[in-house]
């Protein structure tokens, strides 16, 4: 049994990965290249530079606060660049490697699941489990905090990674009590723990603004969910389909 689990995780997860990076690779990628042409301009110029709001035809005092272009390489620390990989072909393999682990990570939680379930699942069966880690993962989150791009500013990395865990974790038990709770309180429940989270409110910056336009922004945001939801449907539908042709249940 334990093998078949990892078979189809692995098979699973490795299809998934490869998928989203293609998907990525017109979708995301171009975009996030883009906004680091902005951000090192941004470096190039150094510190932080005002927004010009009134190009805009909006009033600073709208906001209820100041709008800032992200900092620049000297804004941070001592100023040494983290390691990257090269634009090009190594960049290309880094991204499609950590799609597949990414993707075998989440194939893993899912055929668990399917097993701890106890009742046989296909493909369709198996999509619907991807849209509820869709939903857990990627888009119950967004709604406090949106994916976002190189020289974005954003609240302090621990705060938010803390709030994106107790987000997702609260919704995949929200949305388990609400569509396989048997007892008749368990749906309010599960309905309370969606809200949750988002009663807390997600961490944000005390500045808003960044190196990029809010418009690249936006299509960010939008491009990260329908790629998610792509890489989800995928790896819901190959769990579900690989977990009936080896009998997992």
């Amino acid at each position: 049994m334990i093998g078949r689990i990892f078979a189809v995780a692995l098979l699973a997860g490795l299809a998934a990965g490869l998928f989203a990076s293609v998907v990525q690779h017109f979708t995301t990628t171009p975009l996030i290249l883009h906004a680091e042409e902005f951000e090192n301009k941004s470096a190039a110029l150094g510190g932080h530079h005002p927004v010009d709001l009134a190009s805009r035809g909006v009033q600073a005092e709208d906001w209820g606060a100041k709008l800032y272009l992200a900092h620049g390489a000297a804004g941070h620390g001592d100023g040494a660049e983290a390691w990257g990989p090269e634009d090009g072909l190594e960049r290309t393999l880094y991204t499609t490697l950590a799609d597949v682990i990414t993707g075998i990570g989440f194939a893993l939680v899912l055929t668990a699941l399917i097993v701890l379930r106890g009742q046989a699942v296909d493909g369709r069966q198996g999509l619907l489990w991807g849209i509820a880690g869709f939903t857990a993962v990627s888009l119950a989150p967004a709604l406090g905090l949106p994916p976002e791009l190189p020289g974005s500013m954003a609240a302090e990395l621990v705060a938010r990674q803390g709030w994106w865990a107790i987000a997702a974790a609260s919704t995949a038990v929200g949305l388990a009590l609400m569509f396989l709770g048997r007892a008749a309180w368990m749906p309010y429940a599960g309905i309370a723990l969606l809200i949750l989270p988002h009663l807390v409110g997600a961490p944000h910056p005390d500045e808003i603004g960044g190196a990029v336009p809010p418009e690249l922004a936006g299509h960010f945001v939008a491009a990260s969910l329908v790629s998610a939801a792509a890489f989800w449907a995928f790896l819901g539908w190959a769990t579900g389909s690989l977990a009936k042709r080896f009998e997992l249940v």
